[in-house]
């Protein structure tokens, strides 16, 4: 059970990854980096998220018990 959610979060975290990565090449990223040097709080959040999925997800895959699936 702990392998399922540990893909679940996986996958979910790349998807909002390339979901932040896209957004902060946005139109009103770009605005909000032209005048303040920083991209959205969207972006950023999203961006931070993903990772934080992905590294959540990859620890669950290597470190999850044997045995249990």
């Amino acid at each position: 059970m702990y392998k399922i959610i540990s893909l679940v979060l996986l996958a979910v975290g790349v998807v909002v990854l390339i979901y932040g990565i896209n957004a902060s090449n946005s139109t009103a990223s770009s605005i909000s980096n032209a005048f303040s040097g920083n991209p959205t709080n969207k972006s950023m959040w999203l961006i931070g998220l993903g990772v934080l999925g992905i590294v959540a997800g990859g620890a669950g895959l290597l470190f999850s018990r044997r045995g249990n699936s």
